[in-house]
C-alpha cells in the first residue's frame, strides 16, 4: 500500500528542485531497476506487483494494485515497479579518452539517449551545461535504459571546464561550416561538443572551439537545416570510434 505521504514524495521527485532537495531520485520499470540495484545504488523504497521481481528486503519494498502503481507513476502506461533511489555523488574525474560536452540540451528523450550513447561507445564522462536537463529527470532516466550508472555526468560551467582543458586537448563542435569529419583525421583523446536543440552551440562556447566539424548531407534536395542531436550525437562518436 502506498499512504500519502510516500505518494506527494514521489510525486514531487517530478520536479529538479525537490529531487535535489531530498538527494532522491525515481526509476520505473524491472529492467531499469534491477540493473541500478545490481550496481548498488543506495534503496529508498520500491513499489511492486510482485516481490519477486526484486531481491530487496521487506523494510523497503512495498507491494501495490495495479492502481496505485498508476497513481504514482510518471509513465502513460506505468510498468510493474516504481523505485524511489538516492541520488549517488558523482567526482569529475581526468578522461583518457573522449569526453563529451552538453550545451544547453533541454529535451529529457534527447539526453537519455544520449547518455546511452555513451555507453555504447565507452564514453565514460559526460559533463553538462548548467542549463542542461537534470540526467535524474524520471524521463531521463527512463531514456537511458540503465546506462546512466555507467557514465559519469557532471553539471558544471561549460566556459571554466573548456577553458581549463584546451590547452592540452582539441575541442571539437558542430557545426553546419565545419570540415566534413569524414575527412578528419580524429584524436582518441579530445572534447566534443553538442549545441542546443534549437540554436546549436552557444556563442560563448563556440569561440573555445579548436576544430569545427560538419556531417555531410548527401541528399539531392540538400534543404534539411539540421540533424536531432542525439542523431547527430551518435554519428560523431561513431566516427571518432571508427
Amino acid at each position: 500500500m502506498v499512504s500519502k505521504n510516500q505518494k506527494k514524495l514521489i510525486k514531487s521527485l517530478y520536479q529538479k528542485k525537490y529531487r535535489k532537495q531530498h538527494g532522491l531520485f525515481v526509476a520505473e520499470g524491472k529492467k531499469v531497476i534491477n540493473e541500478l540495484l545490481i550496481a548498488g545504488l543506495e534503496l529508498q523504497a520500491i513499489y511492486t506487483l510482485d516481490q519477486l521481481y526484486f531481491n530487496t528486503d521487506e523494510d523497503h519494498t512495498f507491494i501495490v494494485t495495479e492502481e496505485e502503481l498508476k497513481s504514482i507513476s510518471f509513465l502513460t502506461t506505468p510498468q510493474a515497479a516504481l523505485a524511489v533511489f538516492y541520488i549517488p555523488k558523482t567526482i569529475w574525474e581526468q578522461s583518457n579518452g573522449i569526453t563529451l560536452v552538453l550545451d544547453d540540451i533541454r529535451d529529457p528523450g534527447n539526453l537519455g539517449t544520449i547518455i546511452r550513447l555513451c555507453d555504447w561507445f565507452g564514453i565514460s564522462d559526460l559533463v553538462c551545461s548548467e542549463q542542461t536537463v537534470d540526467c535524474y529527470n524520471p524521463k531521463v532516466v527512463q531514456a537511458t535504459m540503465g546506462s546512466i550508472i555507467r557514465v559519469r555526468i557532471v553539471y558544471t560551467n561549460l566556459e571554466v571546464f573548456i577553458n581549463s582543458q584546451k590547452n592540452e586537448l582539441p575541442v571539437f563542435g558542430t557545426f553546419m561550416d565545419g570540415s566534413n569529419i569524414h575527412k578528419e583525421k580524429l584524436p582518441e583523446r579530445g572534447i566534443i561538443v553538442m549545441g542546443n536543440e534549437a540554436n546549436g552551440i552557444s556563442p560563448k562556447i563556440e569561440n573555445l572551439i579548436t576544430h569545427r566539424v560538419t556531417i555531410p548531407r548527401f541528399g539531392q534536395i540538400q534543404e534539411t537545416e539540421s540533424l536531432n542531436v542525439a542523431t547527430a550525437t551518435a554519428i560523431v562518436l561513431n566516427e571518432f570510434k571508427r
